[in-house]
């Protein structure tokens, strides 16, 4: 087989195949005799329908098959002889006038680029870090205490306050007319936790069991509810109780009730801070990697093969479809998406995705057996059963496939962090864990 290879444009080329027509035909006659046995027709018994009318019924759909794995072997044959690294799929079309015997198509498709990367010992990377303070401990309690709590109602003189279970009837009207959602009864939100819009607390704080008040409410113009964002409604809201809130105290009772194995206040703070450094532990991993894979892609020099880029996006687009989906969005698969929304996105992950796979070949930083090991028992110790969890992630590929993602870009990280010019900062642990 003659096989030619012209450069294109940038990381594109074309390839011209040559193959004899006896081979096709050959394949063709042999997957048809095998069809023969086997197909059924009326009017005559199986493996007994003459070769003529197989030929006639079938011999166009299995000479397009044979076209296409006869073509795709022989691309498959020359890209590795050239040692070629394809990126995506080849567009294959045949041409005329080739000489007798032969058939001749052109398949034009696109390499993987050479990546390029600068010393690293220039890259700066800001790395955080955080410490889980008793403060951290105090508020994750009290965060655990509401989660427990209970309620007993008021005396009906005592006006509602922070923390109370209000129970209320209300109605909103805008220009006199009620809309969707802006009636309730019996309905219960708590005082002061950001359940209801300022306005509508502040309004409701302070009243007693039985009264009843009017107010205006302006909705912010990004309010999820786009039938009423930015427009303003006139309440009327009426309080049908109010309950106190009492948190359970902190004392072996409650830790005895978390499934605390030490059950004493000394061992639930202990567990809470253990729970804690370990989820303060991936997100400085998370923060950091990040960190370092900005650097990477800021000190990487590398075309982008358009067909990745591509076949991310189309990915990117399916996986918005899903979500649509999975939020009851009527037609979701049918949704028109446009690919440029997700273009920055889709040729950062492509980028990144290439230039630590030169990182991880050139450097050897493939997870290693006990690595993949190690990471599945940290991920599993948060778990009541942390055997069950190892033997989830053990027995399916795709799933041991993540945690090698994980652990290669674990070690990226980490070769990253000792070569490139780091700057220390210490951040506050509620910022780290995303709090007000």
């Amino acid at each position: 087989m003659a096989v030619t290879v012209e450069n294109l444009e940038k990381l594109e080329r074309k390839m011209t195949l040559t193959l004899p027509l006896n081979t096709i035909q050959s394949e063709v006659d042999a997957r048809l005799k095998r069809l023969a046995r086997t197909v059924k027709m009326d009017g005559f018994r199986p493996g007994k329908v003459p070769m003529t009318v197989v030929t006639q019924r079938y011999g166009y759909s299995v000479h397009y098959e044979v076209m296409n794995d006869k073509v795709g072997e022989a691309f498959a044959v020359a890209a590795n002889e050239a040692k070629l690294r394809v990126a995506g799929q080849p567009r294959i079309s045949e041409k005329e006038g080739a000489p007798d015997g032969e058939l001749t198509f052109d398949a034009v498709f696109e390499v993987y680029p050479e990546v390029k990367i600068a010393d690293l010992t220039n890259a700066e990377v800001e790395k955080v870090s955080a410490e889980v303070s008793d403060a951290a401990i105090d508020k994750t309690l009290d965060i655990l205490r509401k989660q427990r709590r209970t309620f007993a109602q008021r005396a009906a003189d005592a006006p509602a306050q922070e923390g109370d279970r209000a129970t209320i009837d209300f109605e909103g009207k805008i220009d006199g007319e009620t809309f969707a959602g802006g009636k309730a009864e019996a309905f219960q939100f708590l005082v002061g936790e950001g359940q209801m819009l300022k306005e509508f607390e502040d309004a409701v704080r302070g009243m007693k069991s039985g009264e009843s008040k009017t107010f205006p409410l302006s909705f912010p113009a990004d309010y999820h509810g786009k039938d009423v964002a930015g427009k303003q409604a006139d309440f009327m809201v009426t309080v049908k109780k109010i309950e106190a809130a009492h948190l359970p105290e902190v004392n072996e009772a409650l830790a005895k009730s978390l499934g605390i194995e030490d059950a004493t206040v000394e061992g639930l703070r202990s567990d809470i801070r253990k729970n804690l450094e370990r989820e303060v532990k991936f997100r400085l991993l998370a923060r950091n990697k990040n960190a370092v894979m900005d650097a990477l892609i800021a000190n990487a020099e590398l075309d982008l093969p358009n067909s990745s880029v591509q076949a991310e996006l189309d990915r990117m687009v399916e996986g918005a479809r899903a979500d649509l989906k999975q939020r009851g969005i009527k037609d979701a698969d049918k949704a028109p998406i446009p690919d440029d929304i997700f273009r920055p996105q889709a040729e950062k992950r492509v980028r990144l995705g290439l230039v630590v796979a030169e990182l991880v070949r050139a450097n050897e930083l493939q997870a290693k057996p006990e690595q993949l090991k190690a990471h599945i028992e940290e991920l599993a110790a948060s778990y009541e059963k942390p055997q069950e969890v190892v033997r989830w992630y053990l027995g399916d590929n795709r799933r041991m496939a993540e945690v090698e993602a994980v652990v290669i870009e674990n070690n990226v990280t980490e070769f990253v962090l000792g070569k490139a010019k780091v700057s220390e900062k210490a951040i506050a642990f509620d910022e780290l864990m995303g709090q007000n």
